[in-house]
């Protein structure tokens, strides 16, 4: 079932498409570029988000066949609106070597195994655990936030040839992450696919 759209953000978006073109993206990727432009008023992200079509046409349709969603923070599961995510941070504890955020994951993958779609926003420890893992997601949402670290774990990401979204620069936040997938979620699906 497709959403309906406030009259705000219809108007949000129109404003955002009047000051910078994104129509030279293919669609999956126009769709999160926007929708991550319009939960940061940063139209920067357009240059910054590093992502493949191809990838995001897979994690489209794990999504919508049911693929679990797993969070980093309770943060980013607030700003995924259609869509019940895993989040195991309150269930972590930090230890030698080990931060709560990655312990999290750990707990996450425990819960979830192989072909999640893992979205973090907050902690570049909790991205950097995933990539230990053999955790075969069907998609990576890596735009933790921060000076240490968050430049340095999405590099990784890229450098892993997992299906990803990152962006090279420092910036990033669970607002952005959430704003990733619902990109996925909101997208609307082909007519001969709701039918089959």
């Amino acid at each position: 079932m497709n959403r309906v759209v406030h009259p705000i953000e219809q108007e949000s978006f129109r404003r955002l498409r009047a000051r910078l073109d994104t129509s030279g993206f293919p669609p999956l990727s126009r769709a999160v570029v926007e929708r991550v432009i319009h939960s940061a008023a940063d139209l920067d992200y357009a240059d910054d988000l590093v992502l493949d079509e191809g990838d995001l046409a897979k994690a489209h349709t794990a999504l919508h066949a049911g693929a679990p969603v797993v969070v980093d923070v309770e943060m980013v599961a607030a700003g995924i609106t259609r869509r019940e995510t895993v989040c195991r941070l309150r269930d972590a504890r930090s230890g030698p070597g080990l931060t709560r955020s990655a312990h999290a994951i750990r707990l996450a993958y425990e819960e979830v195994g192989p072909g999640a779609l893992w979205v973090i926003g907050c902690a570049p420890t909790a991205l950097e655990e995933l990539l230990t893992l053999d955790a075969a997601p069907a998609l990576v949402i890596g735009l933790p936030v921060g000076f240490v670290g968050a430049a340095e774990s999405k590099a990784a990401l890229r450098g892993s040839g997992l299906p990803a979204v990152s962006n090279v620069s420092e910036k990033g936040g669970s607002a952005v992450a959430a704003a990733a997938l619902n990109a996925l979620l909101y997208h609307r699906v082909p007519q001969s696919e709701e039918t089959s």
